[in-house]
């Protein structure tokens, strides 16, 4: 599958931005899709998961409560809902997609075989 993210932009701390994440390919059902950030000289980050059905959701402790993870699979989209947005949430989102099958530690990059190509977010104080 291929995938395109958008959504991103300039808020401010408390704000809120959602993310979309767009697929094309065929069998995008059979995916489980993954949300990373990665902060300028920092490490990409998991952000969350999303299994292939849309029934379970995982995230990262640093975003729990405040981002949730959804998808519309006859739309082929993932979106990612962000809350209570802090200076720390700032730095380049991407959504990943990897057989769900495969998939044996959702926050691990090396079972995602699908990039997007990563949407801008910032966050001011």
């Amino acid at each position: 599958v291929q995938l395109q993210a958008s959504g991103g932009g300039l808020v401010q701390a408390g704000g809120s931005l959602r993310l979309s994440c767009a697929a094309s390919g065929r069998a995008f059902s059979t995916y489980a899709v993954a949300w990373f950030r990665q902060a300028p000289g920092k490490e990409r980050e998991y952000v969350g998961a999303v299994s292939w059905s849309g029934t379970n959701t995982y995230y990262a402790d640093s975003v729990k409560g405040r981002f949730t993870i959804s998808r519309d699979n006859a739309k082929n989209t993932v979106d990612l809902q962000m809350n209570s947005l802090k200076p720390e949430d700032t730095a380049v989102y991407y959504c990943a997609a990897g057989k769900e099958v495969g998939i044996r530690y959702y926050s691990d990059t090396i079972y995602y075989d699908s990039w997007g190509q990563g949407t801008q977010v910032t966050v001011s104080s």
